[in-house]
């Protein structure tokens, strides 16, 4: 199941070159010629993933716990199910949900933190944009707690976080050059990401006995069936 993290977050990336892309246009360049201006964009992505790793560590906990109480199968299943809620519901929310208003807030207040150029400020950048309230990190939080573990739910974020690397440090490189009119062209294909991952996290959950897509968790851990 690891791999549809990665998978999540390439298509998922086409969401963020949205919602996060002016603020990746507008990152200062810290001086140091072309070297200084790729070590800065590689420190705002490189907070970026660490807090994704820091999620998977947090959910991973959760996901454990759930899974040591036998659950671990429906935690798997109610993520999917919330996923498929989320898409088709999203279309109802209108553009200005109160989620959109914080967002546009807090990207408000990072205009401060925009202004000092340094290596420190933009990998602090990129930990609190990691913290951005966001369906599409949402999502891959619930998929890493239905891992069931530790080590899992961070390499699941943590893949995660590497599908979203390449747009959004291509977008970062690029500056202005980057088309605008293709990030939102190329948004209509995150619904579709997101659904097959849900009816993966479902199928998981229903332990259907099929390699690597519903394996037989029960089976895999003989202790659950067992008092």
């Amino acid at each position: 199941m690891l791999w549809t993290a990665f998978m999540l977050g390439l298509a998922g990336s086409l969401h963020c070159a949205g919602m996060c892309g002016p603020l990746a246009l507008a990152l200062p360049h810290p001086g140091g010629g072309a070297s200084g201006f790729v070590l800065s964009r590689l420190a705002y992505n490189a907070g970026r993933l660490g807090t994704y790793l820091a999620m998977g560590l947090v959910f991973g906990a959760v996901g454990r716990s759930l899974a040591l109480v036998g659950v671990q199968r429906w935690l798997s299943i109610g993520a999917g199910a919330l996923m498929l809620l989320g898409l088709l519901f999203a279309s109802r929310l209108g553009a200005r949900t109160p989620v959109v208003a914080v967002v546009d807030r807090l990207k408000a207040a990072f205009g401060r933190l925009l202004q000092r150029r340094s290596l420190r400020s933009l990998t602090l950048l990129g930990l609190l944009n990691g913290l951005l309230p966001c369906g599409l990190v949402y999502a891959a939080a619930a998929g890493a707690a239905a891992t069931g573990g530790l080590l899992s739910a961070v390499g699941y974020m943590g893949l995660f976080g590497l599908g979203t690397l390449p747009l959004m440090l291509g977008i970062g490189l690029s500056g202005r050059a980057f088309p605008v009119a293709w990030r939102f062209r190329l948004q209509a294909w995150v619904p579709v990401s997101l659904a097959l991952v849900a009816v993966l996290l479902i199928l998981r959950g229903m332990a259907l006995g099929i390699p690597y897509v519903s394996p037989n968790l029960a089976a895999a851990d003989p202790a659950c069936c067992h008092h």
